[in-house]
């Protein structure tokens, strides 16, 4: 009988190696996919910070048009 047991205690030691390796390869993907969400993100943000640049140079540029629009009519 005890045979029986050592057998189905190395099965079930045989699956949970195999279950934690399984667990330590989606940690690593994880891992991966986290830094290019990271690296993605950080892409996008100095994308938004130039368009913000953009945006505030361009609203200069029409308030001096503006302002000389202005001051040609007084």
């Amino acid at each position: 009988m005890a045979e029986g047991n050592d057998g189905r205690l190395d099965e079930l030691s045989g699956r949970v190696g195999y279950v934690s390796g399984r667990v330590d390869e989606m940690s690593k993907r994880i891992d991966d996919l986290s830094e290019r969400v990271d690296q993605g993100f950080t892409h996008m943000n100095a994308r938004f910070d130039s368009l913000q640049r953009t945006l505030l140079q361009l609203g200069g540029v029409m308030s001096a048009a503006l302002l000389g629009l202005i001051a040609t009519q007084i």
